[in-house]
């Protein structure tokens, strides 16, 4: 049987990473492209492991012509558009380069898509930070709650959905954005919040750091892992048709929860060690996100596997094993 062809984009990612692994494991040929400048840390031991079995290139979504040039080469049977500029904090510090990322990119790839592979069905990677202050009656946000991003990065994350939507429809392609909530993992970069938090008090256990310095710890998320989101992108390209899809786990706790988890799970002093420093704080705040991803489980049969506090306590496990071994 000839194996299925996968293109990623943002390959090096926490996303990216754990999507290869497990395309390999479903018998794909996988490609991807990783931005030259994006290296940040353990980002190249995220895929270190994988070196032989895949195929990685330098490429950007702003290189049109890159961008054309892969996917006539490789012809893939799915386009997985996981590359951004990620971090909604940095987003208020350099929108102009988000937005070109995250908004013209999409067209890009779109593009290429179009034009070079338009019978290959194709994913963006969409955002939970697009409903902003939008929150349906019940509390759930799902594929019906309005937009109304609080970032430049949700802007451009509002924009994509529609550009994929207008694609789908004005040229019959088989292209679907999944509307993810956050998800965490330990290959998650330090400076998203939960790593940060789980990174410093590993750090503080062992004598390394002494304070963790936070911005607005009532803001609630809806947390799950990486691990379980990575199949719900599978799932959705390999559904009947092309649809948008949220994916969550339809819990949502603060940020000061789950830092107390952290702290207790550790046997930390949370009052000497965790200070609020206003430079954290957003200049627009998103105060409450959490998902119905009802439609996912009954059309999809997806559901998350991992629990939340496993979740965290296999990321400590992981600092922890870094620092006593590095």
């Amino acid at each position: 049987m000839k194996k299925k062809i996968a293109f990623i984009t943002g390959i090096g990612g926490q996303d990216g990473s754990y999507l290869t692994e497990y395309l390999l494991k479903k018998n794909y040929k996988v490609y991807g492209i990783i931005r030259r400048n994006s290296v940040i840390e353990h980002q190249k031991s995220r895929l270190d492991h994988l070196n032989n079995k895949i195929n990685v290139s330098y490429g950007d979504l702003l290189n049109e012509s890159s961008l054309h040039n892969l996917l006539r080469k490789i012809k893939p049977h799915e386009i997985y558009n996981l590359a951004a500029q990620s971090h909604v904090k940095i987003s208020f510090e350099i929108p102009q380069f988000t937005i070109k990322t995250n908004a013209l990119g999409v067209v890009n790839i779109l593009e290429a898509y179009r034009l070079n592979c338009p019978k290959a069905k194709f994913y963006q990677a969409s955002s939970s930070e697009m409903f902003g202050r939008s929150v349906d009656k019940d509390g759930y946000q799902r594929e019906t709650t309005p937009f109304q991003p609080t970032s430049p990065y949700g802007c451009a994350k509002v924009f994509a959905f529609n550009i994929v939507k207008h694609y789908r429809i004005a040229y019959k392609l088989f292209a679907s954005n999944g509307i993810l909530f956050n998800h965490e993992s330990p290959r998650r970069g330090s400076n998203f919040v939960t790593n940060k938090v789980v990174k410093t008090a590993v750090k503080i256990k062992l004598g390394l750091e002494k304070k963790l310095e936070l911005g607005n710890i009532h803001a609630f998320r809806d947390w799950g892992h990486s691990k379980d989101y990575v199949e719900a992108m599978r799932l959705i390209l390999n559904y009947k048709k092309a649809d948008d899809w949220v994916i969550a786990t339809g819990q949502t706790r603060s940020v000061k929860q789950m830092t107390e988890y952290v702290f207790n799970k550790l046997r930390l002093n949370k009052k000497k060690h965790i200070f609020i420093n206003k430079k954290y704080f957003r200049p627009e705040e998103l105060k409450y996100l959490r998902g119905d991803s009802s439609k996912a489980k009954k059309y999809l049969k997806w559901k998350p596997k991992y629990k939340f506090e496993k979740m965290l306590d296999e990321m400590i496990d992981f600092w922890m094993d870094h620092f006593q071994h590095n």
